[in-house]
């Protein structure tokens, strides 16, 4: 095993650790002993040495002097952001101490982790940690606030989160980007476009607002929030109706295409231009050019499963590329993600079975402030790392509520004193990742890749790993499991008989080597994960969980007499919170807007460049207004998760529903309404 912390000055490999598919190779430069540049990594197949501002700009990030440099406790009131230093000793103590009192009052179920993918080393981010929580009872959280609900309707079409390989989209002719800014959140798939279209690619974005990669594509098609459904069934109406469906492809490998034939029947032009808001015209002309170019390629975003119907849509879209045997072709088919290929060994690195009771309640991470304000019995003590609720969970009012709680004891541990971190009783400072050992595997591309330090830990902060197991001793945990060091945990995970494609990766290899590609097939001819087998167009499995096994459109519920749909985008330069508290990021990201059309503008009042109040049940955030064209009448938009600033009204989770989606627990971020007036 290497480390690299031990040389002052030269330039040592990384891996980027953001929440993001693209998962960059990096090259990192050090002059004495400190990080003074981060630059993409040439040999990389993929990411190919560029990088986002985002991560050229980590510099500012990793040594800015705001970093927390030890242990502290409140000594304020909650949300004061008043603390004392303390020593690492006393700070493990107090957790432990009131842990075992509360354990013995109240039981293990008190305590609630709350953790989501800050750093998406999967060490740091589902090891040591699931281990301890496992081990000492605690209720467990479901993850569910980004991509669950698409991961389930992808996953009845295909079986999991298979995909094409992204490289072999360089010979695509058709690119359809599917409510994904991807110019901002996967900008290597943006430069393989780009060298397809100086081929003849042509690129469609689906969207419901013109952001960057709206501006970037030959065609950009806007869409009511909540009705890609509809869209992708119109477009299913006329392959069928226009016999441009490849027949041989669905007898082979796909289960109910003559129900779907059926089904799309009642889903004509004319139908899904009055749900979705698109011409006639431009439904007939997306569905003839999808139907016609081959290779096709859909890459689908984020965006639209954070929707009530989200996961329905996704599982729509996804049965498109069957319709046309755009499967079989190198370049056409679909990327939803491609964490399937490199899954490893969850239940080693987890170890669930140290939970005792498999009965432990489990509470929804979207779900936060009922969690914290109503759930009975209460939960009691709150656990946070790699994630900032207090900006990032839903209806964010009411989770500041629940911190505020004097009988909620809340421990933090993070790289910053954060908004989560203003209530919590104890603040832990954290590495970052180049401060740690750590394997990550792309949910986009195909490579794993190996983190080593790079540098000396900052100050008195300490990896997930290394917390967890001071806890555990602390805790009088004497499990083997809290022994295994790092390089332990990543051997472990990588033996995963359960996945042939990881077969070839071995840890001395990701040493060696710093990047290794799986051994992935193209999916067919094969057979997928379905219980068919098949690329399931029609589910029985969904039909037994009570899903129409059809794809399906439901419309949005409805909330109140609010006129406009609410939109709570990522930005350029943000991902979520991170970077948002950086003063370089905001500098460019400039201030928060709200995007609304002409036509909302002219009808309550509103001008370009002015401040509005936006505001619903839930709460009010004040920002600028962008007038103009790149979002349809009813909808507004704002892009990036803004750091609560004094004076300012820009915590725009403050407005956004915790309802659930309809499948995988997700979140409902962009189902919410709101109505908007000059300040």
């Amino acid at each position: 095993m290497r480390s690299y912390t031990e040389e002052a000055n030269g330039i040592f490999p990384s891996v980027c650790p953001l929440d993001c598919p693209d998962q960059c190779g990096l090259l990192i430069h050090k002059k004495d002993g400190k990080i003074v540049k981060v630059e993409g990594d040439p040999g990389h197949p993929v990411t190919q040495g560029a990088i986002c501002n985002k991560v050229r700009n980590m510099p500012e990030r990793i040594n800015d002097p705001n970093r927390l440099k030890y242990p502290m406790k409140r000594v304020g009131a909650k949300g004061e952001a008043r603390f004392a230093r303390i020593t690492w000793e006393e700070a493990i103590d107090t957790i432990s101490s009131t842990w075992k009192a509360l354990i013995a009052e109240h039981g293990p179920e008190s305590i609630l982790p709350y953790s989501f993918y800050g750093n998406m080393g999967n060490i740091g981010t589902e090891g040591m940690d699931r281990r301890f929580f496992n081990r000492l009872g605690a209720s467990r959280l479901e993850r569910a606030i980004c991509q669950s609900a698409g991961t389930a309707g992808y996953g009845y079409t295909m079986g999991g989160s298979f995909g094409i390989d992204p490289e072999d989209t360089l010979h695509s002719k058709l690119f359809i980007m599917w409510g994904i800014n991807a110019v901002s959140t996967n900008m290597h798939q943006v430069a393989i476009a780009e060298k397809a279209r100086k081929n003849g690619a042509k690129l469609v974005v689906i969207d419901v607002h013109k952001n960057r990669t709206g501006r970037w594509a030959d065609w950009f098609i806007p869409l009511r929030p909540g009705t890609d459904a509809a869209l992708a069934l119109g477009i299913m109406h006329v392959l069928f109706r226009d016999k441009k469906v490849d027949e041989e492809f669905l007898q082979a490998y796909t289960v109910g295409h003559e129900e779907l034939r059926a089904h799309v029947a009642q889903y004509d032009p004319a139908t899904v231009s009055v749900i979705t808001g698109v011409s006639v015209a431009n439904i007939e002309k997306l569905a003839t050019l999808y139907g016609e170019t081959t290779p096709s390629f859909i890459r689908i975003g984020n965006g639209l499963q954070h929707h009530d119907n989200g996961g329905m849509a996704i599982r729509t879209i996804s049965c498109l590329p069957a319709l046309t045997g755009q499967w079989m072709h190198r370049g056409g088919g679909a990327i939803k993600g491609n964490s399937g290929f490199l899954s490893h060994n969850e239940y080693a690195l987890q170890r669930p079975d140290l939970l005792a009771n498999k009965r432990t309640r489990q509470i929804n991470m979207n779900r936060l402030g009922d969690a914290l304000l109503d759930t009975a019995p209460p939960v009691y003590s709150l656990y946070v790392y790699n994630s900032n609720p207090a900006v990032v969970a839903p209806d964010g009012n009411r989770v500041r509520s629940g911190l505020k709680r004097e009988d909620l004891f809340t421990v933090v541990h993070d790289l910053f004193l954060t908004e989560t971190a203003r209530y919590a009783d104890i603040v832990l400072p954290a590495t970052s990742s180049f401060e740690n050992t750590d394997f990550y595997s792309s949910y986009w591309h195909h490579f794993i890749q190996i983190q080593q330090p790079v540098v000396e830990r900052y100050g008195e902060s300490l990896p997930n790993v290394e917390v967890f197991r001071r806890l555990a001793d602390a805790m009088g945990f004497e499990d083997e499991a809290f022994k295994d060091t790092e390089e332990d945990m990543i051997r472990q995970a990588l033996d995963n008989p359960r996945n042939p494609y990881i077969q070839n990766i071995t840890f001395e290899e990701l040493v060696e080597k710093q990047y290794v590609k799986a051994d992935v097939k193209p999916l067919f001819p094969g057979r997928l994960s379905t219980p068919s087998g098949k690329i399931e167009l029609y589910s029985q499995q969904m039909k037994r969980r009570g899903y129409d096994p059809l794809p399906a459109f439901t419309p949005l519920k409805e909330e109140g007499n609010y006129p406009l749909i609410f939109i709570a985008a990522p930005n350029h330069n943000f991902l979520n919170s991170t970077f948002s508290n950086n003063q370089k990021h905001a500098s460019m990201e400039k201030m928060p807007r709200l995007s609304i059309s002409r036509e909302d503008a002219g009808k309550f009042g509103i001008e370009d460049g002015i401040q509005v109040r936006i505001w619903n049940d839930r709460g009010e955030c004040v920002l600028t207004a962008s007038v103009g064209d790149d979002v349809l009448p009813g909808v507004v938009v704002t892009q990036g998760l803004w750091s609560d600033v004094p004076g300012t009204k820009q915590l725009v989770n403050s407005l956004t529903p915790d309802r659930l989606a309809d499948m995988g627990g997700g979140a409902t971020f962009f189902s919410g309404r709101v109505a908007v007036t000059p300040v």
